[in-house]
């Protein structure tokens, strides 16, 4: 068993609803087995500037409270002393369509398109929207964290990440 520890980063274009969801769930998921195992980050193409108030709320029913989440550019990931990637999953379609900055390390990265539960009105349709998003979200973390990721490369971790998410959305 390696002791390396995997840092991953969630992507979306405001980093306030489904990519903080993402980065909770890799934390919290990711070190039950072997604490150290995850680390998780969460980043936006085009930040707004705070996290949605229902992502958090979600998250602390989950028991995942992640109150130092905030919303931020991906542009603190490709500075210089930043973490090293080693995976990136984009989680909306806007994000995984631009052009991202060069990585270090050039990480592997993965699509998993979820629904916006950020623009769903009425709030109580936006809250069962941001439920659906997390277990959503929660299926594919879950199923990506079984990899042996120590023993695979990264195009096969792109690929089984692709499959996961292939598989779910079926």
């Amino acid at each position: 068993m390696s002791d390396k520890t995997f840092n991953i980063l969630v992507l979306c274009t405001g980093n306030s609803a489904r990519s903080i969801l993402g980065e909770a769930l890799f934390k919290h998921l990711g070190n039950q087995s072997r604490p150290g195992r995850i680390q998780a980050f969460s980043a936006g193409s085009r930040p707004c500037g705070q996290v949605h108030p229902l992502a958090l709320e979600t998250l602390a029913r989950h028991g995942m409270a992640l109150p130092e989440a905030r919303s931020k550019s991906w542009d603190e990931f490709a500075a210089p002393g930043a973490p090293v990637i080693d995976y990136i999953f984009t989680v909306c379609a806007a994000a995984a369509g631009e052009a991202c900055p060069i990585w270090p390390g050039h990480p592997a990265t993965a699509h998993w398109g979820i629904a916006d539960p950020a623009h769903v009105q009425p709030l109580e349709a936006q809250r069962a929207a941001f439920e659906a998003a997390y277990r959503a979200l929660r299926q594919r973390v879950e199923a990506f964290l079984a990899l042996p990721l120590e023993r695979m490369t990264g195009a096969e971790v792109a690929a089984a990440a692709a499959r996961i998410h292939a598989e779910l959305e079926a």
